[in-house]
């Protein structure tokens, strides 16, 4: 019934890891080129105008500063060809300029940026405006953006395992070293860290060499291309990555004194005092044959205690100072090289622009060591749960310790979180219509699945502990007198104090002076000698005294196999610790989705700069069709008096078709001496730009190529001349562009 139940939870098991991979997948494929933090706000010349002679130079307005190579410019003529100089410079504020060459014929001018913002993330755009009149131009743009592609998918998945190591690395030690120090010791645990170290080491070299071809040219081919590494390393980002590169090397000395000296300082303390038997702690082969023998010599032991009792106490006390002064210095020692890592990110990304940076980058931190506290702790009892030898299993209080440090990670999480989203989003209106502000509202979400999954997992350790407590209780309990007999055979009763409050040298020196007699203590050693040869499997014997070494190799494997079966079963016996690893489970597998949607967060515009780049480059509404006005008209004299119909095609920027309709009051087309336009943008100062029209038939007037130089409110004045004397000019609004 066991082994169904067990073959029913890993297929369980096996089927939700595939739908939290597909989940993922799908967050990391739909999170497209990285949104940049950075927006265009201007340009001179501006978008799809039209000058009447060749500036001297080309400038763009961004939303904050940007970095820029030689390359990051370029103006294209109607032939493609580039006719800047390659210079480009910082005018003022988030304003930079590029030079032209001079003499530049009349057509259609190709402008393209490709920068890096502030935040880390690529930005890159085009636009065109015309000089005399527009073209035809050959000049092509690439079709992907900037950050895309095959190496941005590359670097997207390097900046989750990134994380993920972090997380790994950073929460996996804090459990070591915060709830279950003798997790140091716990092979399955040993191995998580020292994961968690190599994905976040291995994902910095490679954000290294991936920065280059990301924030340019976007083929794999410029990956190893030393010169970009260079420009990287000149950089913000590749300055941070640089550090956290150094600051993984002191991680590395860490983690080589945390399952070194630390778990040897934690044996010999264990040894001396015996603390490690008292709490559950396996002997050193782990083996049955070898508790019983400890046991069978226990009278031995208490004899030889009884005279150095004294000196081991002191060696005792004097290595529990050692352990406790070398975990202080490993706590204080990670909590700097945690904090210096967590920097590396806030220095270089979101935290470091905007409003605020001062404030906003110790707050980044502080989330990041927060959601490595909790994440990564939750992965390290996991694995502690579903992975540590049956008699190294985590204790009831070491779950109990991590369940106040992940309350109060949350409780972190929640400040700095609230903090960060009226940094980043800035309005209710960007929380539900922009992608920053939803995919937040999904990582909200998923904390709030998160936080419930805890609560459960918390009331599975309030079992736990309390059946704990019970066996612990049942077995202090002694007779009466307070003594309890330990039968050896038919005859013998060797009386042994219960277990007490004193330390364990002291009780054992406490029995050697009841004086067991010689005789006693052979009758007490013989039987267990022989009770522990009994026990020895058949198969070790066999193993030991045959000469086929395969027959050997398999044996080894058969009692390899019979005892993990055994440690299986006695992890799964207990329903209160079932419990408790079914729920972590379920609160790693929304850790991971949670991971995922904070990795494309991270590298999505914020909600607060999308509105303030709509705002700044949005100055007129756009239009969907021509523009249409009816204007009436009054020149006072004789037939003085009708309506104009004008109508502008396609009514945006750059060139336009015109035509213009004079009616009577009754509504028949007529002919006046002159009519003619003139445009006025009085925000741009810009104007009038006269228009005189074509007449082409009765009552009606045209012109082709109307050039509108740019989007605004403008003022349009039409005239109308019905004699000699009598004129009149009427004007009208109208958005165009």
């Amino acid at each position: 019934m066991r082994t169904a139940a067990s073959r029913l939870l890993a297929v369980r098991g096996r089927t939700a890891v595939l739908l939290l991979l597909a989940v993922l997948g799908a967050l990391l494929a739909g999170a497209g080129p990285a949104s940049a933090h950075a927006a265009l706000t201007g340009s001179d010349p501006q978008q799809g105008v039209v000058v009447d002679k060749a500036p001297t130079d080309v400038s763009l307005t961004f939303s904050e500063n940007v970095a820029m190579s030689d390359d990051s410019l370029r103006v294209l003529d109607p032939q493609g060809k580039r006719v800047d100089t390659g210079k480009n410079s910082a005018v003022g504020g988030a304003t930079y300029r590029v030079p032209l060459h001079s003499g530049l014929p009349d057509g259609t001018y190709t402008v393209t940026y490709q920068v890096v913002s502030a935040d880390s993330h690529p930005v890159s755009g085009a636009f065109t405006f015309s000089i005399g009149a527009p073209s035809a131009t050959a000049a092509s743009v690439p079709d992907q953006a900037a950050g895309g592609g095959f190496v941005g998918g590359l670097y997207g998945f390097a900046r989750y395992v990134s994380y993920a190591g972090f997380i790994l690395l950073a929460g996996g030690a804090a459990f070591v070293l915060g709830c279950w120090q003798r997790g140091a010791g716990v092979r399955p645990v040993q191995r998580l860290v020292v994961g968690g170290w190599l994905a976040l080491t291995a994902a910095t070299l490679a954000l290294l060499f991936l920065r280059g071809a990301y924030t340019g040219s976007g083929k794999a081919a410029d990956i190893f291309d030393l010169s970009l590494l260079g420009q990287v390393l000149q950089t913000k980002t590749g300055a941070a990555l640089v550090s956290r590169l150094l600051l993984l090397a002191a991680a590395a000395l860490f983690i080589s004194v945390l399952f070194g000296a630390y778990v040897k300082r934690d044996g010999a303390v264990d040894e001396v005092t015996g603390d490690g038997a008292a709490e559950g702690r396996p002997p050193a082969d782990g083996a049955t044959a070898g508790r019983a023998a400890a046991d069978g010599a226990a009278a031995d032991g208490a004899v030889k205690a009884a005279g150095d009792g004294d000196g081991d106490s002191g060696d005792a006390a004097e290595l529990a100072a050692e352990r406790r002064d070398l975990t202080f210095g490993l706590s204080i020692g990670g909590i700097v090289v945690a904090a210096g890592l967590a920097a590396s990110w806030s220095m270089a990304e979101h935290a470091s622009v905007g409003i605020q940076p001062g404030i906003a980058m110790p707050v980044d931190v502080l989330h990041l060591l927060a959601v490595a506290a909790w994440l990564g702790g939750l992965c390290t009892l996991l694995v502690a749960l579903y992975r540590a030898p049956a008699g190294q299993a985590v204790e009831a209080a070491a779950v109990r310790r991590f369940s106040r440090v992940a309350f109060g990670s949350v409780v972190t999480l929640a400040v700095t979180g609230l903090y960060q989203s009226w940094r980043q989003v800035g309005s209710w209106s960007a929380l539900t219509g922009t992608r920053y502000g939803q995919l937040l509202l999904v990582k909200v979400g998923l904390v709030v699945l998160l936080v419930g999954i805890a609560y459960v997992s918390r009331r599975w350790t309030g079992r736990l502990s309390e059946a704990a407590a019970g066996r612990t209780a049942e077995s202090v309990t002694a007779p009466a007198d307070g003594n309890a007999g330990v039968r050896v055979d038919g005859n013998v009763t060797v009386p042994v104090k219960q277990r007490t409050s004193k330390p364990p040298k002291k009780r054992v020196a406490k029995l050697a002076q009841q004086r067991v007699p010689e005789p006693v203590k052979q009758r007490v050693a013989e039987p267990v000698k022989q009770q522990v040869a009994e026990k020895e499997p058949a198969a070790v014997s066999a193993g030991a005294g045959s000469a086929d070494p395969r027959r050997a190799a398999q044996l080894a494997r058969q009692r390899a196999a019979v005892a993990t079966a055994r440690e299986k079963r006695i992890r799964d016996a207990d329903p209160h610790r079932s419990g408790l690893r079914r729920s972590v489970l379920a609160e790693a597998g929304v850790a991971v989705v949670l991971l995922a949607v904070t990795t494309v967060l991270t590298s999505t515009e914020p909600g607060r700069t999308q509105e303030e780049a709509a705002a700044a480059t949005a100055s007129a509404p756009q239009r969907s069709g021509p523009l249409s006005l009816t204007v009436p008209f009054d020149t006072g004299g004789e037939d003085g008096k009708g309506t104009v119909r004008l109508s502008l095609d396609p009514a945006r920027v750059g060139g336009n078709d015109l035509h213009l309709f004079v009616e009577r009051p009754n509504g028949k087309a007529f002919d006046v001496p002159e009519v003619k336009l003139a445009f006025t943008l009085k925000a741009k100062d810009l104007g009038p730009l006269p228009v005189l029209p074509d007449h082409i038939a009765t009552g009606h007037w045209t012109a082709t190529g109307v050039q509108i130089p740019m989007a605004g409110d403008w003022k349009i004045a039409v005239t109308v001349r019905t004699s000699d004397i009598d004129q009149t000019t009427v004007t009208k609004n109208a958005k165009i562009g």
